[in-house]
């Protein structure tokens, strides 16, 4: 007798949209377990820079990724905790050092590809919800439900600089939306899983919208579309 798995929901979008807060809500909600794949990438470019990596070297960032262990815990109530090789780095990779690295060491055609091996090992029984850059059209293209959450450049910064003084960080607001306009340029535009909007995700402008009112539109599709 064969089993039918449950689904996988996939979010992606640019840095700042909110698919972090709101894909762990929603899996709290249905009682999926979750991933964020961008968090993979900011324990590689944290592990780089503790190394003295050269970020632009593909086959010297690609050594380190195949000597590291890199944990993600999956339970959604709590906060995302990142382990490498069992040392939790979780308040590490939101600092201004590893927002600026990440999309260096996250171009490699090569890192992608094993990171994107790990990412489908983790999800491939499904129950799962997944957030990231390129989750619905090159990790798991066959996710039941797709979403693409965007915002306005301002919103976005705002919600980093938020994020950065929790964390003892404060940052100008202008710089920063330089730099998160600098990444989503390095994000979008690369030759490999660029991000963008896969043909069968719904649009979601989070810009001013409450998280409770982006949850409960996503749980409501969810709840119409998969059975």
């Amino acid at each position: 007798m064969s089993f039918r798995r449950r689904p996988i929901i996939a979010f992606d979008g640019p840095a700042g949209a909110g698919k972090s807060t709101v894909a762990r809500q929603v899996a709290v909600e249905l009682g999926y377990r979750y991933l964020d794949t961008g968090a993979m990438y900011r324990a590689l470019a944290l592990a780089a820079l503790h190394s003295g990596v050269d970020l632009r070297d593909e086959q010297e960032v690609l050594t380190l990724l195949k000597t590291l262990v890199i944990d993600v815990t999956g339970d959604p109530a709590a906060l995302t905790r990142v382990f490498v090789g069992g040392e939790e780095v979780t308040d590490l990779l939101r600092t201004p050092e590893v927002n600026a690295s990440v999309s260096l060491v996250a171009e490699f055609l090569s890192v992608r590809d094993e990171m994107v091996q790990r990412q489908r090992e983790i999800v491939r029984e499904g129950g799962v919800v997944v957030d990231g850059r390129d989750v619905g059209t090159v990790i798991v293209p066959e996710a039941e439900v797709k979403f693409f959450l965007t915002a306005s450049l301002t919103a976005r910064a705002q919600r980093r600089q938020r994020d950065l003084a929790r964390i003892g960080y404060h940052v100008d607001l202008t710089g920063l939306a330089e730099d998160i306009s600098r990444r989503d340029n390095l994000d979008s535009t690369r030759v490999y899983a660029p991000l963008r909007q896969a043909a069968d995700a719904v649009l979601i402008d989070t810009s001013n919208q409450d998280v409770e009112d982006v949850v409960a539109e996503v749980i409501a599709h969810c709840r119409e579309h998969v059975r």
